[in-house]
């Protein structure tokens, strides 16, 4: 249970990443991905990255700039402008339906205007999970200027879109649905230099 706990990722830039396990019995043709990360990072850096043998970004949660996040699904993406983050912890959530190829982005509790990406697509369900590298291979294959140094909490994967008030209840720590990998129930193994600490601050 990692319950007002973070990962700490402590070098920059790094080989350290954390393999997440999930219990996926079918193909995705929705989901919702969502994460809270602290860094100071101004190069580019993964948060989240799910690749299949066919396809390295099938679900892929990337900033390439302060005020840009990326949003993959099967190799595409849409691109979210945000504000400068101030240094902060900035919680964000990603979902996406196939049959409309709706992409939601969502940046602490917030919605921003959905964009289309890959409809009628359906992410693969034999996956490498990873937080912290961007894999350019099944479970390997990692650029170290593309790794993530600070501190990463909160991440859950669903296999739905979540309603809005769902997306706010998970910016706000709430009680969520049942999900495919879920924060308090979480099945992982640290690879490198990545420590489990208590939260500084609620």
């Amino acid at each position: 249970d990692l319950y007002r706990k973070v990962f700490v990722f402590r070098k920059d830039p790094s080989d350290a990443y954390v393999v997440l396990r999930a219990r996926l019995e079918q193909p995705l043709h929705n989901f919702t991905v969502c994460l809270r990360s602290f860094t100071d990072l101004t190069r580019p850096h993964s948060l989240f990255s799910y690749a299949t043998k066919t396809q390295s970004n099938e679900i892929l949660l990337f900033k390439p700039k302060p005020e840009e996040y990326r949003f993959y699904v099967g190799g595409k993406f849409v691109t979210f402008r945000v504000p400068e983050g101030r240094r902060d912890w900035e919680h964000v959530c990603a979902s996406w339906e196939s049959a409309t190829g709706i992409a939601e982005f969502w940046l602490n509790g917030k919605p921003w205007p959905r964009k289309g990406l890959q409809r009628g697509y359906t992410v693969g369900a034999t996956a490498a999970i990873l937080l912290g590298q961007e894999q350019d291979s099944f479970g390997g294959g990692f650029d170290l200027y593309n790794s993530f140094s600070g501190e990463l909490s909160d991440v859950y994967l669903w296999d739905t879109g979540l309603s809005p008030d769902k997306m706010r209840a998970a910016f706000l720590s709430l009680r969520l649905p049942p999900a495919l990998l879920a924060w308090k129930s979480l099945s992982y193994e640290v690879k490198g230099d990545v420590v489990v600490k208590p939260r500084l601050r609620e």
